[in-house]
């Protein structure tokens, strides 16, 4: 005996499978929280740092501030995005740039004692 369905229920099924698709697609490309910055060790920074320095260059480097740490107790924790943004700023004075800061600072205290400046 062949069944009867009725046309609209067929659609509505197919509409609420089509529903269900579209809500899994946008939670795969829309995720519901923002993603938890990483933190690294310092074997972790070692690895994941371009030049793969040693241990002692990275102590140097917080030594020195050179480099965006965290310390807690005895152990020195590095943000992943800190870390991003400190080598995306990696550029390097030129000889000229440095030259042209040192003259700009020297200028405003030649002036001050009343002296002009060397030659």
């Amino acid at each position: 005996m062949a069944q009867n369905n009725n046309p609209f229920d067929v659609l509505e099924n197919r509409l609420a499978n089509i529903e269900a698709l579209i809500h899994e697609l946008h939670k795969k490309l829309v995720p519901d929280s923002k993603p938890v910055d990483q933190w690294f060790d310092l074997d972790e920074l070692c690895k994941y740092h371009p030049d793969h320095p040693k241990k002692s260059t990275v102590y140097a480097w917080v030594n020195t501030n050179a480099i965006p740490f965290h310390k807690t107790g005895k152990k020195l924790r590095f943000l992943k995005s800190e870390i991003d943004a400190w080598l995306a700023q990696g550029y390097h004075k030129t000889y000229l740039d440095v030259a042209k800061s040192v003259d700009s600072y020297n200028q405003p205290r030649f002036i001050k004692r009343g002296k002009s400046p060397p030659v």
